[in-house]
C-alpha cells in the first residue's frame, strides 16, 4: 500500500516550484491533495492536471493565507468536501533580498504576513479540523537559517521563526498526537527564486563552490522527504528541522 493512501492533504503555495513537486508527491503516494494558490490559478491547475492524470486524485482552492478570512473559507471548503484533514504543508511563502539600509516597513510585513503569520493561520484551522487520530504538518523552512547569507535579513528572521515554531507546536501538539517537522531546503531552482534575485550568477556559484554535493537543488529533491514525514513511516518524529541543501549547512 502507497504512505499516504486515504489521507487527506493540503499544501499551500502549490502552483510552482517546490510547493507543486510536493504536490505530486504526495498524490504519488495515495494522498488527495489539495494545491492552493494565492494568484496562480493557470499553473494551479496545471499541477492538478498533471496529478489527474496519474490516477491519483487533486483539486485546486484559491486564497491567500496571510488573509484569516481566506483561510477561514479554505479550510470551510476542505470540511465540506473531505469532512478532516491529515496532512498540512506550510509551503506558501515569499522572499527577496535587500541590504539592511533598503529595508522598509511594508516589505517586513510583507514576507511576515505569508511566511510567518500565513503559517500560524493554517495550521490554527487545520488542527481543528484534522482526524481525531492525529495529524503531521510539515513546514517549509529555509536553510538559510543555518548558514545566514549576507542581503537576506528580513527572510532569514522570517525562517528563523519558522524554525522556532515548528519545535514549540512539536510541544504543544504532541500530547494531540499531532507531529510538528520542517524541511529547508538550500538554493533549489525554482521561478520564485529567479524573480527574487537570489539566483544571480555569481551568487550561484558561491553557493555550489562551498555545496559538498556541487550543485544546486531542483523541487524533487525536497519533496520525498515532505512524503515521508507525512507517513506513518515518521511516527515518532517531531520538532525537528531537516535540512535538505546537498552538504551545506
Amino acid at each position: 500500500m502507497k504512505k499516504l493512501q486515504k489521507k487527506i492533504a493540503l499544501v499551500t503555495g502549490a502552483s510552482k516550484g517546490i510547493g507543486a513537486a510536493i504536490a505530486k508527491q504526495l498524490a504519488k503516494e495515495g494522498a488527495t491533495v489539495i494545491v492552493n494558490y494565492a494568484n496562480s490559478r493557470e499553473d494551479a491547475d496545471r499541477v492538478v492536471s498533471e496529478i489527474l492524470q496519474t490516477g491519483a486524485r487533486a483539486h485546486a482552492i484559491q486564497a491567500d493565507v496571510s488573509n484569516s478570512l481566506d483561510v477561514k473559507a479554505l479550510f470551510k471548503a476542505i470540511v465540506h468536501e473531505h469532512g478532516h484533514l491529515d496532512i498540512l504543508v506550510n509551503n506558501a511563502g515569499v522572499y527577496a533580498t535587500s541590504p539592511l539600509a533598503q529595508i522598509t516597513e511594508q516589505e517586513f510585513h510583507r514576507q511576515f504576513n505569508l511566511n510567518v503569520l500565513g503559517l500560524i493561520q493554517c495550521t490554527q484551522a487545520a488542527v481543528a479540523v484534522f482526524n481525531p487520530a492525529g495529524g503531521s504538518i510539515i513546514n517549509i523552512s529555509s536553510s538559510v537559517t543555518a548558514f545566514t547569507p549576507a542581503n537576506s535579513t528580513v527572510y532569514t528572521a522570517s525562517k528563523g521563526a519558522v524554525d522556532a515554531i515548528t519545535r514549540t507546536l512539536a510541544n504543544e501538539l504532541g500530547p494531540r498526537n499531532i507531529r510538528v517537522n520542517s524541511v529547508n531546503p538550500g538554493l533549489v531552482v525554482t521561478e520564485g527564486v529567479h524573480a527574487s534575485g537570489f539566483f544571480e550568477d555569481a551568487f550561484r556559484q558561491q553557493i555550489e563552490a562551498i555545496t559538498p554535493l556541487g550543485r544546486i537543488g531542483e523541487p524533487q529533491d525536497i519533496a520525498p522527504a515532505v512524503a515521508f514525514l507525512a507517513s506513518a513511516d515518521a511516527g515518532w518524529i517531531t520538532g525537528e528541522v531537516l535540512v535538505i541543501g546537498g552538504g551545506l549547512h
